[in-house]
């Protein structure tokens, strides 16, 4: 029975020597029971880590307790190959394992056991699942057009700034554009032509913020972006770099060229503005201005 169940069993007495060895691990590890048997299980497999191992095994020996080992901490103990065709997507085994102590009849622990599970099935399926909700995740906040945070998920993130900046004082500003005169570009070479526009006005908007700014699609062709520790004379650089880049793309879309700007506006947070809607609405207005101004420009909002 022990040589046939589906699992490992291994025994090891007090100086880490192979006591048995049954089909599972033979099996799974190449080498037969004979070849083990009084070996040290570290000289076997030098994959074990041999600190946490004996500290494992110290506690079962000394406190007659068992001691567990599960995937999601520690992938595997002893590094098989996985070789089952529904989960082959993993290249090793992954194991939960039980080390429990085995007492003799004068009540001393000179042997330990070693019940190996093969849990590659569970593991598989449960990381397939984490990666699936990651990914619904990512989805139900993003933009599929340009790949952009939409805009329920950023205007929540802006609430956090807010909030943040209530408590911390932290710099902080927002960004607001978008693409000037966009329909007449949608009405000369059509709503196609336009979302190749707004994709590649996305992409270089992305490659001019950093990983800490939180870049978003507000609607149509209006765009914002709220820039960590950054007051506005540093907002200032970061969207004239932005705006000169994008006045310098050229569109090939089937036989047309389509050259586009865009006009920017800037509003810091600072103590005279009581919630994340008016400091929207000051980049908004900041936004208004340039394009009063002449469009393709950037304007800053100032409370006074």
């Amino acid at each position: 029975m022990l040589q046939n169940i589906d699992i490992g069993l291994v025994v090891l007495n007090k100086n880490n020597e192979v006591q048995l060895w049954n089909s599972f691990m033979e099996n799974h590890s190449g080498i037969l029971a004979s070849n083990v048997r009084n070996r040290n299980i570290f000289e076997l497999f030098s994959e074990i880590e041999k600190d946490w191992f004996q500290h494992k095994v110290e506690s079962v020996f000394q406190l007659k307790i068992r001691a567990f080992s599960i995937w999601e901490q520690r992938p595997y103990i002893f590094k098989f190959k996985n070789y089952r065709p529904i989960t082959g997507i993993a290249e090793f085994m992954y194991q939960n394992v039980s080390i429990f102590p085995i007492v003799s009849t004068t009540g001393k622990v000179e042997n330990i056991c070693i019940i190996v599970y093969d849990v590659t099935d569970v593991a598989t399926n449960r990381q397939a699942l984490k990666e699936v909700n990651i990914q619904l995740g990512k989805l139900s906040r993003t933009d599929r057009l340009t790949g952009l945070n939409n805009r329920g998920y950023w205007q929540e993130c802006q609430e956090q700034r807010f909030t943040h900046f209530q408590r911390y004082q932290n710099k902080c500003s927002l960004v607001i554009f978008d693409i000037d005169h966009f329909k007449k570009v949608n009405d000369t070479y059509g709503h196609q032509a336009g979302d190749e526009v707004i994709r590649q006005c996305s992409s270089t908007f992305l490659n001019c913020a950093r990983d800490v700014d939180i870049c978003g699609r507000y609607g149509g062709e209006e765009f914002v972006v709220l820039l960590s520790e950054t007051d506005a004379k540093n907002a200032v650089i970061f969207a004239e770099r932005l705006r000169k880049q994008i006045e310098q793309l050229l569109i090939k879309y089937e036989q047309y060229e389509i050259r586009f700007t865009v006009s920017l506006g800037i509003c810091q947070l600072d103590e005279k503005i009581d919630s994340a809607q008016k400091w929207l609405e000051g980049a908004d207005q900041a936004l208004y201005q340039s394009k009063e101004n002449g469009r393709n420009k950037t304007s800053i909002y100032r409370s006074d």
